[in-house]
């Protein structure tokens, strides 16, 4: 056991050991020096009535940084089990991104009783943002930033900042807005630390503005943020008005999530209908949950794959009396499927990170289709030609077959720039008909892609030798 380990049994023991004791001070004072990070993994150790005994000792601050933090199911059993008006102090305190997904998770009985304790101002700001979908840009926004007048004088504006500082997100950056909250402008820490005390901020604030619409995409906000290297985006309501940021780390938190559904569902482990799209992100469950669980995940794709296989079997088995003839016939066929599968992994992977970066518009499509196949081809005669030197000089010469070489290169030239086509046309189809791209393209490729290119190798071997 490594020393980390040994330490977080240790502090685990201790908190139940001051539970059993009756000894919330100690509870209170352990917990307090811990990182919330850290004590999320402590109280995820623990049992759910545990936890709801600690959670309560902690301090409001401490409460709301650590609540988003604990495992799913022992988070929805504090909800079950804490009192209205502690769950109601702790999503006050809480970012309002993260009061909203608190909210979301209750049930609706819950959730109406907790905002009903809430104050008028907090239950309105967490309904503006719960109106907005998951997925969209306003379901990550916070309603905490820094707002400027554009007649403040930079010393003021300072000045204002730092009065703010502990009740925001970020204080790097500073929005200008009219009285009607429209953007005007941002102005960063940078910009006000350089200017004279006397300017205005109408005199130094960037009016050149990123922003993002709340009934956006947030994955367009992700790259936006990427793109433009910035901290924060501000974010506008359908009226052209300020309604909040989304900060980066809140962001990076929506693209590590799509890039585990993306990584699970390539793999081939994804949820098979849209309400088990949630068990993706844990992994948990796919290595330590059931074992029904994972294998129903798997299982599906893989009996495509078999279908596949099969069926590519059959024309082995359909071209029998070419193999036993030439016998040599049998050494390329690794070659022409791993060949072909191989580009074909190659385009979809291209494929899917060129949607999820913006390069590839699914609306727009045939130009970038155009060009995948033209590299295809290219890549087909490079190839072609050198498997077809590489095939006639091995086995075509020496056994006074020359003819194989020819077919190993024609079936290399047709099968290449094949497996390019399918790669982006296929994953390209199922998007539109509303399919998982990711895990539904590559067992169709490989079926379609070496039932082809076996059988044209075969039938080449059998037209130009003259079987």
């Amino acid at each position: 056991m490594s020393t980390n380990d040994s330490n977080n049994t240790a502090i685990t023991q201790q908190l139940r050991r001051h539970l059993d004791n009756g000894k919330s001070q100690y509870i209170q004072d352990l917990c307090n020096d811990l990182h919330p990070v850290t004590l999320a993994d402590h109280l995820n150790d623990l049992t759910t009535d545990e936890i709801a005994e600690v959670f309560v000792l902690l301090d409001r601050a401490m409460q709301a940084d650590t609540f988003m933090l604990i495992n799913p199911e022992h988070r929805q059993a504090l909800i079950d089990q804490l009192s209205v008006e502690v769950l109601a102090e702790t999503i006050t305190v809480m970012s309002h991104d993260d009061r909203v997904d608190l909210v979301q998770a209750m049930p609706e009985d819950r959730a109406k009783a907790v905002l009903k304790a809430m104050s008028d101002s907090e239950r309105q700001d967490v309904l503006r943002l719960n109106a907005y979908e998951t997925g969209t840009v306003g379901a990550v926004t916070t309603t905490d930033y820094i707002r400027l007048d554009p007649s403040m004088q930079v010393e003021v504006a300072i000045e204002d900042m730092r009065t703010h500082a502990a009740e925001v997100d970020t204080i790097y950056y500073g929005y200008v807005l009219d009285d009607n909250k429209r953007l005007l402008g941002t102005v960063s820490m940078k910009d006000l630390i350089m200017a004279r005390p006397s300017d205005t901020l109408t005199d130094i604030m960037k009016t050149d503005i990123v922003t993002a619409q709340a009934s956006g995409d947030e994955l367009d906000a992700a790259r936006k943020l990427a793109r433009y290297d910035l901290i924060a985006l501000p974010v506008l309501d359908d009226d052209g008005a300020m309604l909040g940021i989304v900060a980066f780390d809140d962001i990076m938190d929506v693209l590590e999530e799509e890039a585990s559904e993306t990584m699970y569902r390539k793999a081939g482990i994804g949820g098979l209908t849209p309400s088990d799209e949630k068990d993706v992100i844990y992994s948990k469950k796919l290595t330590q949950g059931p074992i029904s669980y994972a294998i129903r995940l798997r299982v599906f794709f893989l009996l495509i794959t078999l279908a596949g296989g099969l069926l590519v079997g059959g024309v082995i088995d359909f071209f029998e009396d070419t193999l036993a003839a030439v016998v040599a016939a049998a050494i390329f066929i690794p070659v022409i499927m791993d060949m072909g599968g191989n580009v074909g992994t190659q385009s979809t992977t291209i494929f899917a990170r060129g949607v999820a970066l913006g390069h590839i518009n699914i609306r727009r499509f045939g130009k970038q289709l155009f060009r995948e196949v033209k590299v295809g081809l290219i890549m087909g005669v490079l190839l072609g030609t050198v498997g077809g030197a590489v095939a006639y000089a091995w086995q075509g010469a020496p056994n006074d077959i020359p003819e194989l070489g020819i077919a190993v290169g024609i079936a290399l030239a047709v099968v290449i720039p094949l497996a390019t086509l399918l790669g982006f046309l296929l994953p390209w189809i199922l998007v539109k008909l509303g399919f998982d791209h990711a895990s539904g393209a590559d067992p169709f490729i490989t079926t379609i892609k070496d039932f082809v290119s076996l059988a044209l190798y075969f039938t080449l071997i059998n037209v130009l030798i003259g079987l």
